[in-house]
């Protein structure tokens, strides 16, 4: 028997943000605002695919951006260009954000009146999705150039997310990225997954995942 305590840290932490993320998506339902926590590895597309949606989306909701990097406010600068409301999260070294972190963007940023809220997250397959963020739903890109094999290597992403968006379908003839394998390796992991193959450049395709942002939104306000 030990002679002093043994504290789980780890478990600890993810109890207490648990009960912080549910605080928040209880604070979010009930102003009827929808947060979408967007996660990727880096350069799949996230920044590109948020301008189009913005585009697409701005003249029928209010939105907002909360943009998430350890250094950077480059993708801030992009968003707000397109003229929605727009902050830029610090992570100070960290490599995802959890519910407190959250928490503070959507206060500083000011989200009461918005329709539809996207935390973009610090891009990467592994941190960000072990910490539940506070958000309505989840959501990743994969772009073909990563592989069809990623929810082998990093299925806790997959599980976790309700809805993958497969970018840069544009470039599928130059790259052995197959299509239904890459679907069949998601439903086995989660079956009630959507997926919506697209290109942010061309927009080719991205109406359903328009649509499907419209249907939640709702949902949110119902």
């Amino acid at each position: 028997m030990s002679n002093f305590r043994v504290i789980e840290i780890k478990e600890g932490i993810f109890e207490q943000n648990n009960q912080r993320a549910e605080e928040l998506r209880r604070e979010l339902k009930e102003q009827g605002t929808f947060l979408l926590n967007l996660m990727s590895a880096p350069g799949s597309g996230k920044t590109t695919t948020l301008v189009s949606t913005i585009e697409a989306l701005k003249d029928e909701m209010k939105i907002g951006i909360m943009e998430a990097d350890i250094d950077s406010d480059v993708d801030a600068q992009t968003i707000h260009d397109t003229g929605v409301k727009v902050i830029q999260l610090h992570t100070g070294g960290m490599c995802h954000l959890d519910a407190a972190m959250t928490k503070q963007g959507v206060d500083a940023l000011g989200a009461e009146g918005l329709d539809f809220l996207v935390l973009e997250n610090v891009g990467n397959l592994v941190c960000p999705a072990e910490f539940d963020t506070g958000a309505t739903k989840n959501a990743m890109i994969l772009s073909i150039p990563e592989g069809d094999d990623k929810p082998l290597k990093y299925p806790l992403m997959f599980e976790v997310v309700d809805i993958v968006l497969v970018n840069k379908i544009d470039a599928l003839e130059y790259f052995d990225f197959d299509l239904d394998r890459f679907k069949s390796h998601v439903k086995k992991l989660n079956p009630n997954i959507e997926v919506i193959p697209y290109s942010a450049k061309t927009k080719e395709g991205m109406e359903p995942w328009f649509n499907w942002i419209r249907e939640q939104v709702s949902a949110q306000k119902a």
